[in-house]
């Protein structure tokens, strides 16, 4: 079974995100980039699908500019087998992501794809859906647990009442959750080891397609600045804070 696993590379969740003096954009002047959390989760499965026996092959994807390829060579350094990176400059979208997407998986033919449920970068939470709308694939988002048994795919997700598990015909398309494992980190020895593995480089013309975003940014704001506490002496005085002030309550 192959398994083709879609990764975004964005801005490290440990940099503190600064906005440009413009508010055109985020800066991301001398800003460390990596690979998205939830992209990590979804390779980590793949390897360990493999690693099981289920899988015989795993392949990286990515849609975006050339930097991009540093985060599929550590896909292919955590166990991916090989990589496609889908290049362009473009600010690509969901939709232009999961198109892109569509043309690897009509080339490609995996009997499995996994994504992370969302970028934490615009945290659209869409690509994977659009990707099974596109090839007409069955589909398990917010995956907490992934069971291979033949033809068939079990996904357990987490939902407000508690789990649900699904049944799932392959081929198919798995969206993973926070709680499916805890990623891997990857060896020197396979960091080296990923410099020699395969890493196809594909443009959207030849895929015939365009990733173009639709959507006109028009002004970026950094979150409002937590204002300090105060102490009361009283329930009353809080009460009445909360009306007054804050107008929180009447």
């Amino acid at each position: 079974m192959k398994v083709l696993v879609a990764i975004k590379r964005v801005i490290d969740y440990n940099v503190k995100i600064r906005v440009k003096p413009d508010h055109s954009d985020v800066d991301l002047t001398n800003v460390k980039m990596a690979m998205n959390p939830f992209c990590e989760i979804a390779v980590e499965e793949a390897v360990r699908l493999k690693e099981k026996g289920v899988a015989s092959e795993v392949v990286a994807v990515t849609v975006g500019p050339k930097a991009a390829q540093e985060q599929l060579r550590t896909a292919l350094a955590l166990g991916a087998d090989r990589a496609i990176h889908v290049q362009t400059d473009e600010r690509v979208e969901s939709l232009g992501a999961a198109k892109a997407l569509a043309k690897l998986v009509d080339e490609e033919q995996p009997e499995l794809v996994i994504l992370g449920k969302q970028a934490i970068d615009t945290d659209n939470n869409q690509t994977g859906q659009m990707l099974a709308a596109l090839t007409a694939r069955a589909q398990g988002t917010f995956a907490s647990d992934i069971t291979v048994e033949e033809s068939k795919l079990q996904v357990t997700r987490e939902i407000d009442g508690g789990l649900q598990t699904l049944e799932l015909t392959l081929p198919a398309v798995v969206t993973a959750d926070l709680r499916l494992n805890v990623p891997r980190y990857a060896k020197l020895p396979d960091i080296m080891k990923a410099k020699k593995k395969p890493l196809d480089v594909k443009s959207p013309d030849e895929l015939g397609v365009e990733v173009a975003s639709k959507l006109a940014l028009l002004k970026v704001e950094p979150p409002a600045e937590r204002q300090g506490g105060i102490k009361v002496g009283s329930v009353d005085e809080l009460v009445d804070k909360l009306k007054n002030e804050a107008k929180v309550i009447s």
